[in-house]
């Protein structure tokens, strides 16, 4: 199965780069930020399914349902895991690195397979996590792709791309890995 390399990350948003202006919905309160997750989780389910050519057109009604919708099907998971957090933050020093394994290997995976099957149960098929720690190695390849790709992201926001850019490839690798190894 082919692999997502750092380069072809890093030319995803460009491809298309009328896409970049997407992100100029920001810029309509909660009704565009809503858009904008819809179109993001379209993004990742490009990436599920193979497809890296570009970024998927925008449609804004299309997008804004499906980025509300999610958005409400998202809250008992964030409810949960707050939840979580607090109890695991209540263990000194443990609690923090608790707190940070929860969120580089069970958060992200979790977070491509609810944007996948679109349901509150997918959040909590915790059965998922095991891809990553079968692929280990694998994983923490596509966690400082990540981090590398968020950084030179940042650093273009002097040129204004970074900042679209960044925001729909966010989840590039992480959709990438959970496309190659979760079954």
């Amino acid at each position: 199965m082919e692999k997502v390399d750092f380069g072809s990350g890093f030319k995803y948003p460009f491809k298309r780069p009328v896409g970049l202006l997407n992100i100029l919905w920001f810029l309509l309160p909660i009704i565009g930020w809503f858009a904008l997750f819809g179109y993001g989780i379209r993004i990742v389910k490009h990436f599920i399914r193979g497809d890296f050519k570009e970024l998927p057109r925008f449609r804004f009604g299309k997008s804004l349902g499906l980025g509300f919708l999610m958005f409400l099907k998202s809250i008992p998971f964030g409810i949960a895991i707050i939840f979580v957090y607090i109890i695991v933050g209540l263990i000194p020093f443990v609690g923090f690195l608790g707190s940070l394994f929860i969120s580089l290997f069970v958060v992200p995976i979790l977070t491509i397979n609810f944007f996948k099957k679109e349901t509150v149960e997918s959040y909590f098929e915790l059965s998922k996590v095991k891809a990553v720690f079968d692929n280990l190695g694998e994983y923490i390849i596509v966690i400082l792709k990540s981090i590398a790709l968020k950084v030179i992201f940042f650093i273009m926001i002097i040129i204004l791309v970074g900042i679209p850019a960044g925001a729909f490839t966010k989840n590039i690798f992480m959709a990438d890995f959970y496309r190659r190894y979760v079954k």
